[in-house]
């Protein structure tokens, strides 16, 4: 998979834009569609919820793809650090930004630049101390 290098959270962040950009008459807190519960009740999921679920789910490629070593990966983590200044910085200036489904995604993205470094870490700290040994 040729993924490298490429912040896949970059697709919801561009996903919101569209919509909070584009297309003036979708909202996030309108129901797409509501799923029948077995307490009776109808759980309404709207646009910002399933835009979050998506994203948490492409956070999970992230972390997983973190695991991997090399210059790449390096590169991948500062092209997620910068995608969540931006992301930090839209957040803060820009008025269509001003959501709690953007907030969650901004979430998201720190949450995939802290996870990512400290798993690179950890994983080269194993890497380090498996080549240490003596093989003979």
């Amino acid at each position: 998979m040729y993924l490298l290098g490429f912040p896949l959270l970059l697709i919801p962040f561009a996903i919101y834009n569209i919509i909070a950009f584009l297309m003036d008459g979708v909202s996030f807190t309108a129901t797409l569609f509501s799923v029948p519960m077995l307490s009776k009740v109808d759980l309404a999921v709207s646009t910002g919820d399933m835009l979050v679920i998506f994203s948490i789910l492409i956070l999970f490629v992230e972390i997983v793809k973190a695991t991997r070593l090399g210059s790449r990966s390096i590169v991948d983590h500062l092209l997620s650090l910068i995608l969540f200044l931006v992301m930090l910085g839209e957040f803060m200036i820009v008025k269509q930004a001003a959501t709690s489904t953007f907030l969650l995604l901004c979430t998201l993205s720190f949450v995939d630049v802290i996870g990512g470094f400290s798993v690179t870490i950890r994983t080269s700290q194993r890497d380090i101390a498996l080549e240490g040994i003596d093989r003979a």
